[in-house]
């Protein structure tokens, strides 16, 4: 999510680095570490070095396919488009994934999107649109599907014992939103540059960044794992706390130190088993475990106009509960249409569409995912707990696919 993104950005031993890196939040949106992903012990997939792509013979071969619900992928489809269409015709669309083809090879199935969706697009008329306008292309190899969610967190427009955790704006950035929440005697252009690039140590013991909004220790931590999140104030007004960058250290998973250090049993180190930890060990065993993760997030306040709506991703569009992907887009460009098929937690088998539009800095590979769960506890819970292998199956405009055969 523009995470941080991406966005923050899913639970890499708990950790989505950012939703950017998103921007990944995440907070994951985003997500987005250079250990693991996910909380259990799923062994690692086999590596793909590059990307392998094969034209199907038609839908009849994505299992599956038939039974989906592709409503909420057309309507997140639909957000991807506007951005789409706003690129001129003859842009790739991402110069790194030729065979995405450029923007102008989407415009008409876009249009057509859009009309779907502006007519009220029943699950069948979903599904024929794509069957219609697409063609099915598998990738090769069997990746990891982890998951991001934005989490819900309590926030005081001012600090006290409980909330005393900064969330902090970008230094040198004057900060948007009710400007009544900055504390006195705090200068928004007071720090950048160097400062904004030190570590999680100094910046929180130097005051780096204009306080936003004042957070339990445990969630802000969490929060900028994820890349986003909403604030909601005591007297009930939500804000979205949405990425505006990170220092650029390196990510370092706190899960993984716990269980190197044999503080957590393993396949124990999920964002549930952390937090029982943290709460066990007090506050004075906080503060040296985060700082043992160099890198930080600084926010922007944003308001939030239609509860309904996720948070943006690294496309610049909101995302959607299960339709939305974050890639690495050194292989995939944003709007691309993904055939998932692979376990979720929660629901065993699951196959179904979803769109790439976030990024995050512990999703490379070609078939490596985040999928978003939404926001809030129970998407949290689900999110954290994902970590299974998929296979992707991609969607492109007939046109592409044909001279993807032609070239084959």
């Amino acid at each position: 999510m523009s995470r941080a993104t991406t966005p923050t950005g899913g639970f890499p031993l708990y950790a989505r680095p950012d939703a950017l890196l998103a921007l990944c939040l995440t907070l994951v949106i985003s997500a987005c570490a250079s250990v693991p992903d996910g909380p259990g012990t799923a062994p690692q997939p086999p590596a793909v070095s590059s990307l392998d792509l094969r034209p199907l013979s038609g839908f009849g071969a994505l299992e599956g396919w038939s039974r989906h619900d592709a409503s909420a992928a057309l309507r997140s489809f639909g957000q991807s488009c506007e951005a789409i269409q706003r690129r001129p015709a003859d842009r790739p669309l991402n110069e790194r994934a030729p065979y995405a083809g450029r923007a102008g090879d989407w415009h008409a199935v876009c249009d057509e999107a859009l009309t779907l969706i502006a007519r009220g697009a029943t699950p069948q008329m979903a599904r024929s649109f794509f069957e219609a306008r697409f063609a099915p292309v598998s990738v090769g190899g069997e990746g990891r599907l982890t998951g991001y969610y934005e989490p819900m967190v309590q926030a005081r427009h001012y600090p006290d014992n409980e909330f005393s955790m900064a969330i902090r704006a970008r230094p040198g950035v004057a900060p948007r939103g009710d400007m009544s929440q900055l504390i006195a005697g705090l200068d928004a252009n007071r720090f950048g540059g160097a400062d904004e690039a030190r570590p999680r140590a100094e910046i929180e013991a130097m005051n780096i960044g204009v306080p936003l909004a004042w957070g339990r220790p445990i969630d802000v931590f969490f929060m900028q794992i994820q890349g986003s999140g909403r604030l909601v104030f005591d007297d009930g007004s939500q804000r979205r706390a949405a990425f505006a960058a990170h220092n650029g250290h390196p990510y370092v998973s706190i899960g993984r130190l716990l269980l190197d250090r044999g503080e957590l049993p393993p396949g124990q180190a999920s964002k549930h088993h952390i937090e029982n930890w943290l709460v066990r060990n007090g506050p004075s065993a906080w503060t040296p475990l985060f700082n043992e993760n160099p890198r930080y997030v600084f926010f922007d306040l944003q308001e939030i106009a239609d509860a309904n709506t996720g948070p943006m991703g690294s496309q610049g569009v909101p995302l959607t509960p299960m339709a939305s992907l974050a890639v690495d887009p050194a292989f995939h460009a944003w709007g691309m249409p993904v055939f998932i098929d692979g376990e979720v937690s929660g629901q065993g088998r699951w196959q179904g569409l979803v769109i790439a539009q976030d990024a995050g800095g512990a999703i490379t590979g070609p078939v490596r995912g985040d999928l978003f769960f939404g926001w809030g506890d129970e998407a949290g819970q689900t999110a954290g707990r994902q970590n299974s292998f998929a296979r992707w199956h991609l969607l492109l405009p007939n046109a592409l696919a044909a001279r993807l055969r032609r070239t084959s």
